[in-house]
């Protein structure tokens, strides 16, 4: 093909082409961080959010500063075409999508012991195949803690341990929930939830809001759940749970995962009129009418020394064409702080992980 005048290398023309090009992620990537509230009197920043989680659970070089201790998993995502008419992302469509997923616990402690009630994540990159992507970490809570950003990073110093004990201080904490009655209702939601016995049979929830497109043009809030196939069995106490180095959660999952793939079933929640779609901390009535809209069958574990989970993150901005962002202000915050840990942990030696390949591949060096 000819090149015009203005196309030429150098010229005038593609420069101010290239500029405007490399000048569209940047907008839209401000914007996002804008909407998060980061541009703000008291300067919440990524590099807040990262002393804040090193103040509580301490800097460890190398690993992600929240959701340290996890496990790489890969599979595939088929649809059931059952959501086609909300949203024309591909996925959707009569499609196999690859997906590479990992499992962890809340918290940025590589190390931890497990434990029941440890809060638990699945985050999956599912890759359909007109190259689009859809990445999202969804957590076995029904609710978030908080409304926004600040008081999320108010409300994780509050749990921070007390130099004296090592454990938080109830007084900071009761402080905190005083004045946030929705962190109050929120906590009782959390801790009355049934807890499963692993990973494997637990339920995922993407907690945040967001609009799926429909073919027309049509926007339609919803939320979603990984909800399992597996028997659903609740946790029952294990004598040594409690020891140090016990990783009793992803040894299961290793093993469940050796015997037969797991499934998952994609159930989208759309809202109805005056449901609180900018407010992760208050959730859906139960009765709301859910979508099947495929199944995630996870067939492979990989540890994260090495893994296809390892370098990069679970950006939930990452979106196909046919869901955008809600005005829910906490994906725009977890995409902007996901970014800033993966910076400070590329430039850092990161050992090996707790769940290492010979735990996996007994046998395989590590």
């Amino acid at each position: 093909m000819k090149m015009l005048p203005d196309d030429r290398p150098g010229e005038p023309g593609i420069v101010f082409r290239l500029a405007v090009v490399g000048a569209v992620p940047l907008v839209l990537g401000l914007a996002f961080i804008g909407a998060a509230g980061w541009f703000s009197p008291h300067r919440l920043t990524q590099s807040t959010l990262m002393n804040t989680f090193q103040a509580v659970d301490g800097l460890h070089p190398g690993f992600r500063r929240n959701h340290a201790k996890g496990m790489c998993v890969t599979g595939w995502f088929e649809s059931s075409g059952q959501a086609m008419h909300l949203s024309r992302a591909t996925l959707f469509g009569p499609v196999r999508s690859p997906v590479i997923g990992r499992f962890a616990l809340a918290g940025g402690m590589p190390y931890q012991n497990d434990a029941p009630a440890k809060v638990r994540s699945m985050a999956l990159r599912i890759m359909p195949p007109d190259g689009a992507e859809w990445r999202m970490g969804i957590n076995d809570i029904p609710v978030f803690p908080v409304r926004n950003v600040s008081e999320f990073n108010t409300f994780t110093l509050a749990t921070r341990p007390d130099p004296r004990t090592g454990k938080p201080d109830p007084a900071r904490m009761g402080a905190f929930v005083t004045t946030h009655p929705e962190t109050a209702q929120a906590i009782a939601l959390i801790k009355s939830r049934p807890i499963t016995s692993g990973f494997a049979n637990d339920t995922y929830n993407s907690l945040d809001s967001f609009l799926f497109v429909s073919p027309n043009g049509t926007t339609t809030p919803v939320r979603w759940a990984m909800v399992p196939e597996q028997a659903r069995q609740q946790s029952e106490p294990r004598p040594d749970e409690t020891h140090d180095g016990r990783d009793y959660l992803f040894t299961d999952l290793i093993a469940a995962l050796a015997r037969a793939p797991l499934r998952w079933h994609l159930m989208i929640t759309p809202a109805e009129p005056g449901d609180p779609v900018a407010d992760p901390a208050l959730p859906w009535p139960s009765s709301r009418p859910q979508i099947d809209a495929g199944v995630l069958t996870l067939n492979a574990a990989e540890s994260e020394d090495g893994g296809p989970c390892t370098n990069f993150t679970y950006d939930p901005l990452v979106l196909p064409s046919g869901i955008t962002p809600s005005d829910d202000p906490i994906p725009a915050a977890r995409s902007a702080a996901y970014a800033r840990s993966l910076t400070l942990r590329s430039g850092e030696h990161k050992p090996p992980g707790a769940i290492t390949p010979a735990m996996i591949r007994p046998g395989e060096k590590t």
